[in-house]
């Protein structure tokens, strides 16, 4: 038998490259790790894993049949854990890049409850920023945190899906 011990990396198949790739790097902070433009293949260091993004026309994006779109996305969403969450920090960073968060709130996730967001990148995958998880004996009541700013509930996320 076999264990599994983290995702490896996960395939989005987009529309504008260019644009894809300038937001997951100077929006996101990856980098990018391998280009395989004979194939359709790029791929964007995540941490420990890689996010790859292939163009629906391309030699890989082909064979996936037609674009996702708001109504017919590549999946629901995706998770990145980050650290440190600093609400304030991230907000601010993202509109500098144009992107609008979500509402913070305490989410589980595979280390247990934390805080967390979501964003939309520029071809409406969702994304969840992943912060670690509260101490333990500590909830989100109990961890002072500010205010959301104006803009900043579930429904900004949630109508760029």
């Amino acid at each position: 038998m076999f264990t599994i011990t983290h995702i490896d990396h996960l395939v989005l198949r987009v529309t504008d490259i260019d644009k894809m790739i300038a937001f997951y790097t100077a929006t996101l902070g990856c980098s990018v790790e391998r280009s395989r433009p004979d194939i359709g293949l790029y791929q964007l260091r995540a941490g420990a894993s890689l996010i790859d993004l292939i163009p629906v026309d391309g030699q890989l994006g082909v064979k996936g049949g037609a674009a996702a779109a708001t109504q017919a996305r590549n999946l629901d969403h995706f998770c990145l854990r980050i650290d440190p969450f600093d609400a304030i920090a991230i907000a601010a960073h993202l509109r500098k890049h144009g992107v609008e968060a979500g509402e913070v709130q305490t989410r589980y996730g595979a280390q247990g409850d934390g805080p967390s967001l979501y964003i939309s990148d520029p071809e409406a995958n969702v994304i969840e920023l992943k912060g670690p998880p509260w101490p333990s004996g500590t909830s989100a009541e109990s961890e002072p945190g500010p205010e959301p700013e104006p803009g900043l509930g579930p429904e900004s996320a949630q109508s760029q899906r």
